[in-house]
């Protein structure tokens, strides 16, 4: 949705939230299929979920409402996403834990 209406609105905030959500999805599909072999790439499953909500909720939400989430939300949201990259990098690298 944020990248149709980035498109029509022509609003270049709103495709950088398009843009951080569509790179996100297809590392939270694998890190769930991951997350049956090891509890950190659950944890980085769930940083970088809730990293990228953060991220473009507040982008969004700065673009349709006037004012971000709260402040710090975008910045919050990214550092959450790069934590959770690395974690996934860890979880690939690490042995299975989990039967």
């Amino acid at each position: 949705m944020l990248a149709a209406a980035a498109y029509h609105g022509d609003s270049a905030v709103l495709q950088s939230a398009a843009l951080v959500c569509l790179a996100n999805g297809p590392a939270l599909l694998a890190l769930a299929v991951l997350a049956m072999r090891t509890a950190v790439a659950t944890a980085a499953g769930l940083a970088i979920a809730l990293g990228t909500l953060l991220f473009a909720g507040d982008i969004a939400a700065l673009s349709y409402m006037g004012s971000g989430l709260f402040r710090m939300a975008a910045p919050v949201g990214g550092t959450a996403i790069i934590a959770g990259w690395l974690m996934a990098a860890l979880a690939a690298l690490l042995p299975a834990s989990r039967d």
